[in-house]
């Protein structure tokens, strides 16, 4: 079931703004832990993967974490065009410890 979408921006070379969407599903239980899908609607194709934990709430968690990853790994963040609000304030979303160097704007304050 989609419990949450975030409407991204991507500025292509022509100064084309295309939509960015990112769908996060809610976890479900399978037979030994549980899995929560997310997808991520970039201009080439649609992103889908899905995060497992012990729980609910760690896969959730891991889910959020594995966006933020995709985001700021992706081309589009490297070109320095994709956006969520002003451009350069970050996506909104978190990542792992070790990923922290490559936040921007208000994701780099609130790193936690």
């Amino acid at each position: 079931m989609l419990i949450a979408t975030r409407e991204l921006e991507y500025e292509t070379e022509d100064g084309v703004v295309m939509p960015v969407p990112v769908s996060l599903y809610s976890p479900e239980k399978n037979e030994k832990d549980w899995g929560c899908q997310y997808a991520i609607g970039w201009p080439n194709g649609i992103e889908s993967r899905v995060a497992y934990g012990v729980d609910a709430i760690q896969a959730l968690v891991l889910t959020l974490q594995s966006i933020g990853m995709s985001l700021y790994f992706s081309d589009y963040h490297k070109s320095g065009r994709l956006k969520w609000g002003d451009p350069n304030d970050g996506y909104g979303f978190p990542v792992p410890k070790n990923a922290r160097d490559m936040l921007i704007g208000y994701d780099k304050r609130f790193d936690g």
